[in-house]
């Protein structure tokens, strides 16, 4: 297992934060306590304005020889259009290479928004899932093998070798069971974000649980890993108001639909999405009591990992806030 029990990683958000400031904002996680680092991987920011966005490989392989206590991992890179699995393969071993066993392969399905600006098509979730599970196996198998031909549906290799071997975790994300199976039978961990605790008790986890056992597995070999998104300061206005650009993520249709437009997702957010429904899914708030709460629920839920999603608008504050009131409290309860 890479994490101990209630640990705690820092997100870095390239979509709000250059490059520079997200090297300096990891370095200040990994002496604040954070267990890990996570980066976005996108081409496409979630918004237009005031965004960012940066090449995640580059980045993490650049803040990895500053930030040398902790492992990376992408949150999430998708391996199916933009990147080809064996494109992946090579990058991701070629870290490990480097930096050991520190780094994580996070990947999923993806979104439009980073695959359509490319003049790639978008097609069906069943179509994504395919291709998601073809990757996994070409890449392991680049990893192991050598001379490797693959003659799948989506993908061919012809006799490719990467002249190195890689060990590296694939954690996969999933938010529904078709999903939640594929990351029971191949992954090493599971990723996924907030949704009711009682979704994960009685959805999720037994569709993993019964993907881990038709592999001979257990839903307790995989670690699980909780994206939760907050905002912190002052005042309850300052803290919504840094996170009301996040707004367009709590629509289902971004995650299927062919729509890649960052002013058009801003857009449909802001018009669709209320104050309301965003203080539900995040935790809007000015006392560190209520992070610590949800966090608690979450590892009470069976949670191993908390990817902490940090929009505040003073974000070294609320780094310096969870060294002091947070980590302390979870590193002093995982261990009784």
């Amino acid at each position: 297992m890479i994490f101990s029990p209630k640990s705690i990683g820092y997100y870095c958000i390239a979509d709000i934060r250059d490059a520079v400031t997200l090297i300096r904002h990891a370095k200040m996680a990994e002496r604040a306590g954070f267990s890990a680092i996570w980066i976005s991987d996108h081409f496409h920011p979630w918004f237009n304005t005031k965004a960012y966005e940066s090449q995640a490989w580059v980045w993490m392989a650049s803040a990895m020889s500053e930030v040398k206590s902790i492992p990376f991992g992408t949150f999430v890179t998708t391996p199916l259009f933009r990147y080809h699995p064996g494109i992946a393969a090579q990058a991701f071993a070629t870290m490990e290479a480097i930096y050991g066993r520190r780094v994580i392969m996070g990947i999923g399905t993806g979104e439009a928004m980073n695959e359509l600006p490319l003049g790639y098509t978008w097609p069906s979730v069943k179509e994504r899932r395919e291709r998601l599970i073809e990757a996994v196996d070409l890449i392991r198998a680049l990893w192991t093998k050598d001379f490797v031909n693959f003659q799948g549906t989506y993908y061919q290799l012809n006799s490719a070798n990467l002249y190195m071997r890689a060990n590296v975790p694939i954690f996969i994300a999933a938010f529904g069971p078709k999903m939640g199976k594929v990351v029971g039978a191949l992954g090493d961990g599971l990723i996924t974000s907030v949704r009711p605790m009682d979704y994960f008790k009685k959805t999720l986890f037994p569709a993993i649980e019964e993907g881990a056992k038709s592999v001979g597995r257990s839903i307790d070999d995989i670690e699980k890993v909780l994206e939760i998104d907050v905002s912190f300061a002052d005042s309850y206005e300052e803290a919504i108001s840094s996170a009301r650009c996040w707004k367009a993520g709590l629509l289902p249709e971004l995650f299927k639909n062919p729509i890649a437009d960052p002013r058009t997702i801003e857009s449909m957010g802001l018009q669709r999405v209320t104050d309301q429904a965003l203080a539900e899914a995040y935790v809007i708030s000015t006392n560190p009591d209520d992070h610590i709460a949800k966090i608690e629920e979450a590892f009470n839920t069976n949670f191993d990992h908390i990817c902490l999603f940090s929009t505040s608008p003073d974000e070294e504050k609320t780094i310096e806030m969870y060294a002091k009131k947070i980590l302390p409290y979870f590193k002093s309860s995982g261990n009784k």
